[in-house]
């Protein structure tokens, strides 16, 4: 198992933005692979990878909260290796061209998913990724209880089959710009000075289009909506999100990711609070009185809930663990909470107000004044 990152940098979990980089720093000048024997370099790299990981998800708030609330877990699974040190501000630690480009490529090759090397030459470009897309999915309550899978159709961009990509008819090979001479940059002179400015007509690819793919346009993708296999965990509510790696639209570095915004309809037996549920339950007023056994409809399928006597409407029991369960621990279920109504007839046979009669005579109640007896009736089991 992983090392908990506050304990790697020897830090407290409330340290603030600049001790976690105080932190990274010493450690980091102590175990830089330049800075040790030759012995030591491979326990070193080692040890700077595992503190490296630790600063770029320490440092940043959104990827600092998720790992506060879900541990490695949730860094592994909403973050990819290259996704945690993006952003990470290692400029300010090892000086200028001390990009993380450079620095976790020099000593660590492509384990991070850079570029190896990270001598003084130029960098070289990479292929873009294709972009992240968002998408809504309505699910049931009850899919939301058991977890469930689906197919969905997703409309994405993705790279033109018949130009590869590269938006010229029939994928045929782009031209250096006439204006840049393949540069990307032109020279403009303003005074004593010559600056470089993005050509306007190549926009600095240093490369054109003469004839553009008929299928794309020249755009170099086109619009496809693609069946998508996603399996849904149980527990879901309206505030969750899921990603699916690679299911994004397509570029030429790769695909990008996809989002999906979780929607769950709502039951009409039930109001749901977090992992629980409420629902209201009908009882009639002769149950309530003398007590009984009453069937409840679960999410799980139906149970008996036990009717003390002289139980009174709007009395809420508990259904221990019959609710919805975590979507972070699956194994822990919320409660049902069962409101219990009493339902009063609206029209009584004769024998039925007989029997009632003579159980208000029992009672002491004046049967005979039928508004008064209705009245402390119906108050009985409200």
């Amino acid at each position: 198992m992983k090392k908990d990152y506050y304990e790697i940098l020897g830090i407290k979990k409330d340290a603030d933005v600049a001790e976690v980089k105080k932190a990274y720093r010493q450690l980091a000048m102590r175990y830089h692979p330049d800075r040790v024997e030759e012995k030591e370099k491979k326990q070193a790299e080692e040890k700077f990878k595992e503190i490296s990981e630790a600063y770029g998800v320490l440092s940043d708030p959104k990827k600092r909260q998720t790992y506060d609330q879900y541990g490695h877990s949730g860094i592994d699974q909403n973050y990819t290796s290259e996704d945690i040190f993006r952003g990470a501000d290692f400029s300010s630690i090892f000086g200028d061209g001390g990009g993380l480009d450079d620095i976790l490529g020099q000593f660590f090759g492509s384990s991070f998913g850079f570029g190896g090397g990270g001598g003084g030459g130029a960098r070289q470009r990479r292929a873009v990724r294709g972009r992240d897309i968002q998408y809504e999915v309505e699910i049931l309550l009850a899919e939301a209880y058991s977890g469930t899978k689906k197919t969905i159709k997703v409309p994405r961009n993705e790279v033109c089959q018949d130009c590869h990509g590269n938006g010229a008819k029939n994928g045929t090979a782009l031209s250096d710009c006439e204006t840049c001479g393949g540069r990307g940059q032109v020279m403009m002179n303003s005074g004593y000075f010559r600056l470089a400015q993005t050509c306007p007509d190549c926009r600095g690819a240093g490369r054109v289009i003469r004839e553009s793919c008929p299928s794309c346009r020249g755009q170099g993708y086109t619009r496809i909506t693609r069946n998508i296999d996603v399996t849904f965990p149980k527990g879901l509510d309206n505030d969750s999100q899921m990603r699916v790696r690679g299911e994004g639209e397509v570029g030429p570095g790769g695909a990008g990711d996809l989002y999906l915004y979780i929607r769950v309809t709502a039951d009409p037996r039930f109001r749901r609070v977090h992992n629980d549920l409420e629902m209201d339950l009908l009882v009639s007023f002769v149950k309530a009185a003398l007590g009984g056994e009453a069937g409840v409809e679960t999410l799980s399928g139906p149970v008996t809930m036990k009717i003390p006597a002289g139980t009174e409407s709007g009395k809420v029991f508990r259904l221990k663990a019959k609710g919805m369960p975590d979507v972070h621990d699956p194994s822990h279920y919320g409660d049902i909470y069962v409101r219990v109504m009493v339902d009063v007839p609206k029209k009584l046979s004769s024998d039925q107000r007989r029997l009632l009669e003579e159980f208000a005579k029992a009672s002491g109640e004046d049967a005979n004044n039928s508004a008064s007896f209705k009245d402390k009736f119906k108050k009985a089991f409200k």
